[in-house]
């Protein structure tokens, strides 16, 4: 079986400064992972990596035996920040019908329609998809840019920094999808929400330009230690609860 995303001693430098040093990373498919660490860590450059966005100084990486730039239609992408006039007469359909776009002179078949309408109700959004994103709260259109990315039928989903514009209540919504989800594709989620995060995903990876560690979540706290240089709390993935460390 192809792993889903397959990093070798990856390094990176921008502006001189070295961003990610010698990282190595394998994510199998149905994987659900959290990348976390402090801001600069290297986090987001590390998915534009994978999305072939960035290319590395060193190493190699392959995204289900492709170069990054050649598995483009495997991969779903949530970015971090989305630019976009809220009051552009746009609705909730077209915007997700962009994760179909086939090029400037190609038309959208009955097939994209379908997949649009597929990812809609996936989000819970179906009955949305006549509103215009205006009038859309931020928790919804988080749903409807998650489906955006689905409505490709990625086999890999990048999410970065989903909870960045959402409320707790939309949150533990966001979650209840990702586990719907994660049966169907490889899910790689960066955060900075520690605690949250461990209850939710399978793994977790610590980078801060390098990696510390990379496995189950609830064994974590040890890499977590060494990139935040204080004692971390986890609740642990499967039944909740608490792992106390002394400070």
């Amino acid at each position: 079986m192809t792993n889903a995303v397959e990093i070798g001693n990856v390094s990176f430098t921008f502006l001189e400064q070295t961003v990610l040093e010698d990282v190595s990373l394998t994510i199998e498919e149905k994987d659900f992972i959290a990348i976390i660490g402090p801001n600069g860590g290297g986090k987001s450059t590390l998915l534009k990596i994978i999305l072939g966005l960035l290319k590395p100084d060193k190493g190699e990486v392959k995204v289900f035996g492709r170069k990054p730039q050649n598995a483009r239609d495997l991969v779903g992408y949530l970015p971090q920040y989305t630019h976009f006039d809220p009051d552009f007469p746009i609705n909730v359909y077209q915007t997700v019908l962009m994760g179909r776009y086939h090029g400037l002179l190609k038309k959208y078949t009955s097939e994209d329609e379908r997949m649009v309408l597929q990812a809609l109700k996936d989000v819970d959004m179906l009955d949305y998809q006549d509103r215009q994103i205006s009038r859309l709260s931020g928790g919804q259109m988080q749903r409807v840019l998650i489906a955006r990315a689905l409505a490709r039928q990625p086999k890999l989903l990048l999410m970065d920094e989903p909870m960045a514009s959402i409320d707790p209540e939309m949150q533990d919504a966001f979650y209840k999808l990702t586990s719907r989800l994660k049966n169907k594709m490889a899910m790689i989620l960066v955060s900075h929400d520690v605690g949250t995060v461990s209850m939710h995903v399978d793994k977790i990876a610590c980078l801060n330009r390098r990696l510390f560690y990379h496995g189950p979540a609830e064994e974590a706290g040890d890499g977590l230690e060494k990139i935040y240089h204080c004692s971390i709390d986890l609740i642990s993935h499967g039944v909740p609860h608490r792992m106390l460390r002394k400070h």
